[in-house]
């Protein structure tokens, strides 16, 4: 598993605007080069899995095929040997919800081309924002296009800062400019940790079956939102991007 690195994450929502609101959740993150994901050995295996089921649309035959399917649906064909980074939580005993995954597209030469953020809600819907390598830094306004919260509405802007983990791992995203005054901020910080099989047992010791973890939180979270009077915000029908059909919703399958 040379291409493979764990990060113990720290993971912060705070709302503004309402009734003032944050959580905290402590969990490990996965950044997998998606030409070389990591193998771990049998049974160890079922507490790192990556199916391309649970990315992009789902039907394809790698993570990587569905990411170009995804990028030649706007035009885009990544030159040859560009290098694809992933960070994501993988399947722990075989399931998992990510609510964000990130994938860095990198020239022969080292030069960032793309970011793509691939956000899912837990309805089983999934969008992806095609970013540019400012992501690394951080994007202009990026329109919010797809639904997440049942709490926060479909308007607003959303800011970025999506660098490419090193030795640390420092990721946020804002979401302001709501109808209503509320807005958002989560950010996501982690050291690098040993990919190999001990690291893998340590992470899972750490946060037993992290993923369900993940989504028992949320729901969790907005139990207590709904307590404090917070209002549910209308779902609108979701239509899938070009390139993004998914047949059958997330999580365990």
């Amino acid at each position: 598993m040379v291409r493979a690195a764990l990060y113990e994450a720290d993971i912060r929502h705070v709302r503004a605007g309402g009734p003032a609101y944050g959580m905290r959740h402590r969990t490990y993150l996965w950044l997998v080069d998606l030409a070389e994901p990591p193998r771990l050995p049998w049974p160890v295996r079922v507490l790192a899995g990556f199916d391309a089921r649970d990315h992009f649309g789902g039907s394809d035959p790698g993570i990587r095929a569905g990411l170009d399917r995804f990028l030649a649906a706007r035009g885009i064909v990544l030159p040859p040997d560009t290098r694809v980074s992933m960070l994501a939580h993988a399947r722990v005993l075989g399931f998992v919800f990510n609510p964000l995954s990130v994938y860095w597209c990198r020239a022969p030469d080292g030069a960032l081309l793309h970011v793509v953020a691939e956000v899912h809600n837990t309805y089983g819907d999934r969008h992806c924002y095609l970013l540019g390598p400012e992501a690394a830094r951080e994007t202009g306004p990026v329109p919010k296009e797809f639904y997440v919260s049942p709490f926060l509405g479909m308007d607003g802007d959303y800011r970025m800062r999506l660098p490419e983990p090193g030795a640390e791992l420092a990721l946020s995203v804002r979401l302001a400019g709501g109808g209503d005054g509320a807005g958002l901020t989560a950010t996501v910080r982690g050291s690098r940790r040993p990919a190999g099989v001990r690291g893998v047992l340590r992470a899972v010791l750490r946060h037993p079956w992290s993923t369900a973890a993940v989504a028992v939180g949320i729901r969790f979270h907005g139990v207590r939102l709904l307590l404090r009077g917070v209002a549910v915000r209308p779902r609108p029908p979701h239509v899938p991007q070009a390139g993004m059909s998914v047949g059958g919703a997330g999580g365990a399958r």
